[in-house]
């Protein structure tokens, strides 16, 4: 089990979001976090940087590892169209 920190923008965005969508992105990470190697995470790495993409519908979780501490950060939460600009 890692822990889970979130960037002050990306709590900004979570709360600008529709209830629903939002309680999803956060459960979706929580279990994330419990096995952040897991292949059925629907996860890839970042091209061109470091870090890592969660796929929640259409909406992307942009996140770092530190597997030393155990510690996962949530980076950028964004719609697909926006993320990675």
């Amino acid at each position: 089990m890692y822990g889970v920190n979130f960037y002050r923008d990306a709590i900004k965005v979570l709360r600008r979001m529709p209830g629903n969508v939002a309680r999803l992105i956060l459960s979706r990470v929580e279990h994330l976090a419990q096995d952040p190697m897991a292949k059925n995470n629907n996860v890839k790495a970042l091209e061109g940087r470091e870090g890592y993409r969660l796929r929640v519908g259409d909406y992307r979780v942009l996140y770092d590892l530190d597997h030393d501490r155990r510690i996962l950060t949530v980076t950028e939460v964004g719609h697909r169209k926006d993320i990675y600009r």
